[in-house]
């Protein structure tokens, strides 16, 4: 049956031009902004391209910085289009509320290796932007070149996550921030001793006693970070203008077979349609990433039994048998719960910019996504705790193919982040 306009609702129409929607599918998620808050779309550079200027930063350019009144005012935050759609899940401690202040004092923090005992180790040397906010290497790597036994998590999209690391052991971003600072074989100091650290340098004790009352402490520094830290999202990719597109395309069905008709019979139909065809097609995704979106989604690979929702991940635990070949096995979150059940059960990471993250899976063991999918294919490795999820599936070499084409499809670009500008 023909699709007219009678049936096409307001909702369609709105995202016909993907380019131009700031609240995806749920636009009436934000009630109306208090005065005293400004709302601003993540991923705009303004927020996380540090204090303008250029070199170390100065005392009187971050004096002039705290003196704007607007880099003070709590920000209501929209998420850029297709991380949109997950807005009911940001997580934003109401203790903790975002500012441009506080995002920019947090992106020093994240940057300065000043941070680690030896001075030679940040945030970022294990979570770096040039490495997709994670790092291309099996392990973490910390001071004196001492290595964890697990790979570096990304850092982006944490906006949308409460507890944190691979295990959740974190309760929140915040906690999370300022573990690694004390971990003999991460950062190796003190808290004690990063906060004199602080207090030691101007510029930084002018920041702290400006956004925090109580001034330079270890849950200041967490609580700045983690604000840095959900500035961090990915923007759209090929696959996020390409839903706009499939969804029109099912929904019109029999009515494209015949383009010049639609656009007599449903003017407004036909250029919602060719809106969306232009704006994917300037966002291209590839016939074999489009075909691995109907595999990733499909019952029969069953990707969607973790990999859900704008994030594309559950954020819950699952045992994959990844490491659970070892004599000791890396336990996972049952260490946390206490639990047998969570026993080799790690933390769904997200599928969006995937491909910039190598190696994969808690241990870094696997190398390529195309190794990924393998695993997945072999159904893991059999253990008593092996998520119901994780199956033997059957797939010819062109469908290993079209789903690594369709992760690879998920990229979308980062915010610009200044990262040497420190006081």
């Amino acid at each position: 049956m023909s699709l007219r306009r009678s049936s096409l609702t307001p909702t369609l129409l709105y995202v016909c031009c993907a380019s131009l929607v700031t609240y995806s599918f749920e636009s009436n998620v934000y009630a109306a902004a208090p005065a005293e808050t400004e709302k601003v779309q993540l991923g705009d550079a303004a927020l996380t391209g540090g204090i303008p200027g250029k070199g170390k930063l100065t005392t009187d350019q971050i004096s002039k910085w705290l003196q704007n009144s607007k880099n003070h005012r709590p920000l209501q935050v929209v998420l850029p289009f297709g991380l949109a759609a997950g807005a009911k899940q940001i997580t934003i401690p109401a203790n903790n509320p975002m500012t441009r202040a506080k995002i920019e004092l947090g992106r020093q923090l994240y940057f300065d290796k000043r941070l680690s005992s030896d001075r030679t180790v940040s945030c970022a040397d294990c979570h770096h932007p040039d490495e997709g906010y994670a790092r291309h290497t099996q392990f973490g790597v910390g001071i004196k070149g001492q290595k964890g036994g697990r790979n570096s998590p990304v850092s982006y999209n944490r906006i949308l996550s409460g507890a944190q690391f691979w295990d959740g052991r974190a309760p929140s971003l915040e906690a999370q921030a300022v573990g690694p600072i004390a971990s003999p074989i991460e950062m190796g100091n003190t808290h004690p001793k990063a906060v004199a650290t602080i207090k030691s340098i101007v510029g930084y004790r002018m920041q702290f006693e400006k956004i925090f009352t109580d001034g330079v402490t270890i849950g200041n520094v967490g609580k700045a970070i983690a604000t840095f830290e959900r500035a961090i999202v990915t923007g759209p990719s090929p696959y996020d203008y390409y839903e706009p597109l499939r969804s029109m395309q099912l929904a019109l069905k029999d009515d494209l077979e015949d383009l010049e008709a639609l656009k007599e019979d449903d003017p407004d139909v036909y250029d919602a349609y060719m809106a969306r065809l232009k704006t994917s097609k300037a966002h291209p995704i590839s016939t074999s990433a489009q075909r691995g979106r109907e595999l990733f989604f499909s019952k029969k690979v069953g990707c969607t039994a973790c990999h859900v929702g704008a994030n594309l991940t559950d954020e819950k635990y699952h045992n994959l048998g990844i490491g659970m070949a070892a004599t000791e096995p890396d336990v996972g979150r049952s260490a946390v719960t206490n639990s047998p059940k969570n026993r080799g059960a790690f933390k769904t990471p997200t599928i969006r910019n995937v491909a910039l993250t190598a190696p994969y899976m808690h241990d870094g063991s696997l190398k390529t996504l195309e190794e990924v999918v393998e695993w997945y294919a072999k159904g893991g490795h059999p253990n008593p705790q092996l998520s119901k999820d994780v199956k033997k599936i059957e797939l010819t070499r062109q469908d290993k193919a079209d789903l690594v084409a369709f992760m690879k499809a998920c990229t979308g670009a980062f915010p610009k982040v200044e990262t040497a500008r420190l006081p």
